[in-house]
């Protein structure tokens, strides 16, 4: 008899059911009859696979179950490829016998989200058919991009579309819009043989974008309706533009009108925080003020627009930018609805203020501290010295994080509490929490404080390991090792920054120098900054005029003080002052640095008291000295050092009566030496 043979190699028999691949022999004439046809299982086949190919004997079950299987699969890939797992996905593809568009369109997203065009556009090529999703796909992917090529892409392929929707012509208006085109993005818009509400929103947004306000207004107007969004791109757009007044009018003429409801409040919440961030104040509670705070049903039952919990918090972020922690204390109070954001925007307020006292009594009230509000209370003790109650929060805290370590760690290093710091991040590595260029900041600073070469070093290697040093960083190694030293060093990691300099840079560097006596190095670093156009500040010149004073450069000194006040325009404060005197009374100039004193803007502090001082003793001036010492005294009526300076002086002239005046002083007085000035031990 006839038969016809059926190969079953497909995986739905061989993979799903364990069945090797087999023939089957029908008879023909049963299947041109239609009658029941009777299939011999061979006795090695599984229960299973015996009612598989009697469920599958039919075309129609046999179609249902290789669609089953097809669906499958493109939710498989589509699986993959939401999880980043691309490569996966395209291996799944590619054993697949059966693709429908789905399964080409899916393939082919996942690589336009990826940005990788190149193989998005050989799959669309290989497309055996396309919809138009598989053109709206690579025309987002290529005008998503900046750059005139990939943009002349998208609108070729937007030119050979067999049939456009709503959705291409958005798309092209969005691309156009992003990259700057305008006049072509309007030409599109006009060109629409029908427009949404999504194509006005585009063309709006855009000319917002490019910071045309009054085109996207007189748009806006022209729209013959609005959605939600449409209020929402115009508002935040006109706050990015800084046109927040035009975007108050705005609001307070179409919300209304368009009947937008609850969803307006969205669009207020933006613009108070807008007027927030540019510290106006009024404006912003005007607004605040205008939103109803109750439940409120209209006639057609529909619930009004109302404060919700981010206008609240918005409102009291304002108060707090702006240092008004009273009133937003008083707008706190009055919600009656609070978020975890509420709470920590309060009292990470009081923080800042370092009111830890008002700060600790709402953290005890607050339901659920999460770990940022126990990194607010760790890094606010810190700040004001309470280490003690800072190490007890760090400690308490349920989830440590980054952040929780990186706090505890500055807060020691601040307070010059060095080994507590290191011990700390000792703990943190034995731990297994990664550090960040934060932790290694604190860890530098604190070999700096402990004037710690090796620590340096060993945070140095750390730092290269880790990351790629941004200036602060580099900042900070040069810091250290000029403490430390190691001078050859810090300028080693100067010159590697090469221009990523910043005026901080130039300022550690030069600095550097001039702690250690290397003036003209310090003065030729100078020079160069100016060279390269690099705008000093009154830091730098605390610097160039330190070096001046070790090198005993007088004019130098003098000229590099009048170019800070006149080519710079940088006022003189009194540690250029103080530098100025040590220069010019280094060099037994000390009458006119006696005028220098008294012609301060201000009253002298202890470094210029302490410079001359320092210049009389070199140079023997009693009477200088002594009027110098008083001045001290007057300043700092518990330090001993001018009482010992003075007596030293004394003692050099042979002037024992004068000297011993100076010990009697100093027991009416009570004062005590202090360590280090062996001439006085015979006191």
């Amino acid at each position: 008899m006839t038969s016809i043979v059926f190969r079953l190699r497909t995986t739905l028999t061989s993979i799903a059911y364990g069945v090797a691949s087999r023939t089957i022999r029908v008879p023909l004439l049963h299947l041109c009859q239609q009658r029941p046809v009777t299939i011999a299982i061979p006795k090695i086949a599984s229960a299973t696979s015996r009612r598989f190919l009697a469920s599958s004997s039919s075309p129609e079950s046999l179609s249902r179950t290789l669609h089953l299987g097809l669906l499958s699969l493109n939710k498989r890939i589509s699986h993959l490829i939401r999880n980043g797992r691309i490569s996966e996905a395209r291996e799944v593809f590619d054993t697949m016998k059966n693709r429908n568009i789905v399964t080409w369109n899916s393939m082919m997203s996942g690589y336009v989200k990826r940005r990788e065009m190149v193989k998005a556009r050989k799959l669309f090529d290989e497309m055996p058919e396309r919809d138009v999703v598989s053109w709206n796909l690579m025309i987002s992917g290529y005008m998503s991009y900046q750059g005139s090529k990939a943009i002349e892409e998208g609108r070729e392929l937007f030119d050979e579309m067999p049939e456009r929707d709503c959705v291409s012509w958005n798309t092209m208006i969005s691309g156009y819009a992003k990259n700057g085109r305008m006049s072509q993005a309007l030409e599109l818009f006009h060109s629409m043989p029908e427009r949404n509400v999504v194509s006005w929103n585009a063309i709006i947004s855009g000319f917002l974008q490019n910071g045309d306000v009054f085109n996207a207004v007189d748009l806006f107007e022209k729209m013959p309706e609005h959605d939600a969004a449409s209020l929402s791109v115009l508002v935040s757009g006109l706050i990015q533009n800084g046109k927040l007044d035009e975007a108050a009018r705005i609001l307070r003429e179409w919300g209304n009108r368009d009947g937008l409801g609850e969803e307006l409040v969205h669009a207020y919440n933006r613009l108070i925080a807008g007027y927030g961030q540019r510290g106006r104040i009024i404006e912003a509670r005007r607004l605040f003020d205008e939103m109803p705070f109750y439940n409120d049903k209209g006639i057609e039952g529909h619930k009004r627009f109302e404060r919700n919990v981010v206008t609240w918090n918005s409102m009291i972020m304002c108060y707090l930018k702006a240092r008004y922690i009273f009133i937003a204390r008083e707008l706190f109070d009055q919600m009656t609805e609070r978020d975890t954001f509420s709470w920590n925007t309060m009292i990470t307020g009081y923080v800042h203020m370092l009111d830890m006292e008002e700060a600790s009594i709402l953290f005890r009230q607050m339901p659920d501290p999460d770990t940022l509000t126990w990194n607010a209370m760790i890094s606010g003790y810190a700040e004001i010295g309470s280490l003690q109650l800072a190490q007890e929060f760090f400690e308490r805290t349920p989830q440590k994080n980054l952040v929780s370590w990186n706090s505890i760690i500055a807060g020691y290093e601040k307070n010059e509490h060095y080994n507590e710091s290191i011990k700390l991040f000792t703990q943190m590595q034995r731990g297994g929490e990664k550090h960040d260029r934060h932790t290694l900041s604190s860890v530098l600073s604190t070999s700096t404080g402990l004037v710690d070469l090796h620590l340096g070093r060993q945070v140095h290697q750390l730092v290269i390991k880790t990351f790629i040093a941004d200036a602060p960083v580099n900042n900070s190694l040069i810091t250290m090792y000029s403490r430390c030293g190691a001078i050859k060093d810090a300028r080693i990691v100067f010159d590697e920054m090469k221009r990523r300099k910043d005026v901080i840079s130039w300022n550690a560097m030069i600095g550097g120098y001039a702690s250690h006596g290397v003036a003209l190095e310090a003065l030729e670093l100078f020079e160069l900054m100016k060279k390269l156009n690099v705008q000093p500040t009154h830091i730098t010149f605390i610097a160039v005029l330190n070096a001046c004073a070790h090198a005993g450069f007088v004019e130098e000194g003098r000229m590099h003080f009048q170019s800070m006040i006149s080519e710079f325009g940088i006022r003189p404060q009194v540690e250029h002052y103080a530098s100025l005197v040590d220069i010019i009374g280094r060099q037994g100039q000390l009458e006119e640095a006696m005028d220098l004193i008294n012609s301060m803007p201000f009253k002298p502090n202890t470094a210029v008291w302490g410079a001359f001082l320092g210049a009389c003793r070199v140079h023997n001036n009693v009477q200088l000295a002594q009027h110098a010492a008083e001045a001290l005294m007057r300043l700092e009526p518990e330090s001993s050092a001018p009482y010992v300076l003075l007596y030293n002086m004394y003692a050099d002239l042979g002037q024992w009566d004068n000297a011993a005046k100076i010990r009697l002083v100093m027991e009416e007085n009570n004062i005590i030496k202090e360590r280090g000035y062996s001439r006085i031990d015979s006191l």
